[in-house]
């Protein structure tokens, strides 16, 4: 007598792999709660500018970003529409407001919360998934080394927020990052089951390049907040005017550059790779550090509009002219992902915001503002005549 068909319920929650791919609106919704926590970040780093605020901003962006990325790996792999998949988004749903409530002190008196909701929700997802899909053994070792690796960098993450303060804590949680990081992208070896097969790590084209992008208009959705809500509180109509059409022309430029032309073809690039999973290698790096660039630059727009005349003492310039430099940076690695090359804009652009800074000690913060505005409405610029009256240019994936 023929085995009965499992019951779809009783399936294990694995995309089939001829199914579309398309971003359901659950994962939207779990998109906002990273809206407060960008806000938050770039609030943090400008509370007292210095070297040290700017490194726990790091490792607060890392992390959220982190709890961001696996997730869409997760939504990539499993199907979203299953119930158990649902429920699973909506607790990292509420794990990552959690952790966006406790940012504002998560070095101080909230960073058990932050640490701790951490670890719950990466060790909370393996141990979920791994009863989930026991029925598919590939899947269920795939969970299990993931849900090693994690419960390794759990160790710096709690014992930072229960027994070390300051640079001690901050240490210690850039050091379970670096963990978490680096078994992302060593594949999670395991002692007796070794790493990740690439043929269980690709992706596909249509998800997960959508997610990238629908991510990187959330981090512009920051600058926008800052802009809109930084500019009726302080100085006269005229400077916050100024300070405002800036702050709006630079948002409109990172958003220029980001789409022309890789952003554009981040699918076709994805599809047309010989090796999908190159892209899961190196994506989060290269959109983490575009992100990061963004969040700065917001960071930069709050100083601006709170005090665009007078002097700009060198850690906001660092602020105002880093933030674009960062996107620079990252964009022109996000280049190379799509097309194998890197335009000369992308580090000219770099060039030109080191090229000015001395000038910016002398400038008030509107006009150090406005001069990076115009450092990345020439990389735009630039963009334009190089593909101007050419035909389309395929991606070219890294090999």
């Amino acid at each position: 007598m023929p085995t009965a068909a499992p019951e779809p319920g009783r399936r294990p929650p694995v995309r089939d792999p001829e199914a579309p791919r398309r971003v359901t609106l659950l994962e939207l919704f779990f998109d906002l709660v990273y809206v407060a926590a960008l806000a938050l970040i770039s609030r943090h780093l400008v509370g007292s500018v210095s070297w040290e605020r700017a490194a726990e901003s790091l490792v607060m962006l890392m992390a959220i970003w982190w709890t961001w990325a696996i997730t869409t790996l997760v939504t990539d792999i499993y199907d979203p529409q299953r119930t158990e998949i649902k429920l699973l988004i909506v607790a990292v749903m509420f794990g990552a407001l959690l952790m966006t409530t406790a940012i504002p002190e998560a070095f101080s008196s909230r960073g058990l919360v932050f640490a701790g909701t951490y670890v719950a929700i990466h060790l909370g997802r393996g141990l979920f998934l791994m009863p989930a899909v026991r029925r598919h053994p590939q899947s269920n070792q795939r969970a299990l080394r993931i849900f090693v690796w994690f419960a390794v960098s759990a160790v710096p993450w709690l014992v930072g927020a229960l027994a070390a303060h300051g640079t001690a804590r901050l240490l210690l949680w850039f050091g379970a990052l670096a963990i978490d990081y680096l078994g992302f992208r060593l594949a999670y070896p395991v002692p007796v089951l070794g790493a990740v097969p690439d043929s269980q790590r690709n992706v596909t084209a249509e998800h997960l390049s959508e997610r990238y992008q629908q991510f990187f208009i959330i981090a512009l959705g920051d600058a926008v907040l800052v802009a809109g809500t930084v500019f009726s509180l302080h100085h006269s109509e005229v400077e916050n005017l100024a300070a405002f059409t800036v702050a709006f022309a630079t948002t409109l430029l990172l958003w220029r550059i980001y789409v022309h032309k890789s952003g554009e073809l981040l699918p076709h690039a994805i599809a047309r790779a010989a090796q999908p999973s190159r892209f899961l290698n190196t994506a989060p790096y290269t959109h983490l550090m575009m992100v990061a660039g963004v969040v700065t630059t917001a960071a930069g727009f709050d100083l601006v509009l709170l005090e665009p005349t007078g002097h700009t003492p060198p850690a906001w310039l660092a602020v105002i002219l880093g933030g674009p430099a960062l996107f620079l940076t990252g964009r022109a690695a996000f280049e190379y992902e799509v097309f194998s090359r890197v335009s000369s804009s992308r580090p000219g652009g770099v060039l030109a915001l080191l090229t000015i800074a001395p000038a910016g000690f002398f400038l008030a913060p509107v006009y150090a503002s406005a001069g990076a505005m115009l450092v990345l409405a020439g990389v735009a610029s630039a963009d334009y005549h190089r593909s101007r009256g050419r035909p389309p240019e395929e991606p070219m994936p890294p090999h």
